[in-house]
């Protein structure tokens, strides 16, 4: 008799494995689906809607990128199954540069002294705010002198408002250089930082009083 409930209580435990073993499955499956279809309902949103709304799109893509990969250990052909995460993978990364390159040029339209603080700073992350938190104390010497030499090739083509632009990025650049200061900038590349800003300041300065005078003079000959 006892061997006889034995058996059945090894078989209920058996089948209860099996049964809980196969809503993991299930459950697994589900969020795999929900993953490709989140991807796809992307896809088939307006493009004006998506860029709109990019951040939380990304932000909720990224979780349930977690949730799709975290479901694999419970999926009976995990092959198959990573290979749907990474083909919607590769979708999603197209529409994210698609979208993220038509946010960028909006951006830049959007913001006329783009181009300007390029030319300075090159792909250098300097945008309205001026931020230089990426300058340090083992670049900031090439990027005084970047900035010194740039001007100093273009200083006639400049205009007044983008001779303000250039102070203002002047002005922020100095204003890190404080920072770096604190951080270890050694005694012989503070010298010549200094240098560079004597060089820089008199034909900054020349170049601010001859804008104003040209634009005087346009006002002038506009009003004839």
């Amino acid at each position: 008799m006892k061997t006889k409930f034995l058996m059945f209580g090894l078989a209920a435990f058996a089948t209860t494995f099996v049964s809980c073993k196969s809503e993991e499955e299930k459950r697994a499956e589900m969020t795999v689906d929900r993953y490709e279809k989140y991807v796809d309902s992307i896809a088939n949103v307006s493009a004006d809607e998506a860029k709109a709304n990019w951040e939380e799109i990304d932000a909720e893509y990224a979780r349930r990128t977690t949730d799709a990969e975290a479901a694999l250990a419970s999926m009976k052909d995990r092959e198959a199954a990573q290979k749907r995460i990474d083909d919607k993978r590769t979708k999603y990364e197209e529409l994210k540069t698609r979208y993220v390159t038509e946010l960028e040029a909006a951006a830049a339209a959007a913001d006329p002294r783009a181009d300007l603080r390029r030319s300075f700073f090159g792909e250098a992350n300097v945008g309205v705010d001026r931020n230089f938190d990426w300058v340090n104390k083992d670049n900031i010497v090439r990027v005084y002198n970047d900035f010194y030499n740039e001007f100093d090739k273009n200083k006639d083509n400049y205009s007044r408002e983008d001779l303000d632009e250039i102070k203002a990025m002047y002005e922020a650049l100095d204003a890190r250089k404080n920072t770096v200061e604190k951080e270890g900038l050694s005694s012989a590349d503070n010298r010549k930082i200094a240098e560079i800003k004597v060089k820089f300041a008199p034909k900054f300065r020349w170049e601010r009083i001859t804008s104003k005078a040209d634009e005087n003079k346009e006002a002038k000959d506009a009003a004839k």
